[in-house]
């Protein structure tokens, strides 16, 4: 299997209900990410689906414009995530994985 389809596999597995244009954004970004060329198909899903989420639905970004240090600004944003990620289905946290 090609790392595209290894990296699609983990997202499903991460995010059941991601709608099929986010879905595609996320294993992009995952490809094109060159943090994430050596990370395995699961982290790579998953940082890049935060990331996605975190720029895409959130006010980050104009936190960072107002300011905000990034551990500030994603400290405001965590929950906001965490809707999003629920809505697709994903039962990890981000606010767990920064207790």
């Amino acid at each position: 299997m090609s790392r595209r389809g290894r990296i699609d596999t983990a997202l499903t597995r991460l995010a059941p209900r991601i709608p099929s244009h986010e879905r595609g954004a996320v294993v992009d970004h995952a490809l094109d990410s060159p943090g994430l060329k050596t990370a395995g198909p699961e982290a790579a899903a998953w940082l890049s689906l935060v990331s996605y989420v975190r720029h895409v639905f959130t006010d980050y970004d104009a936190l960072l414009a107002d300011g905000y240090d990034v551990d500030s600004a994603r400290f405001f944003v965590a929950g906001e995530i965490d809707d999003v990620l629920a809505d697709w289905g994903c039962t990890r946290s981000v606010c767990d994985d920064e207790a």
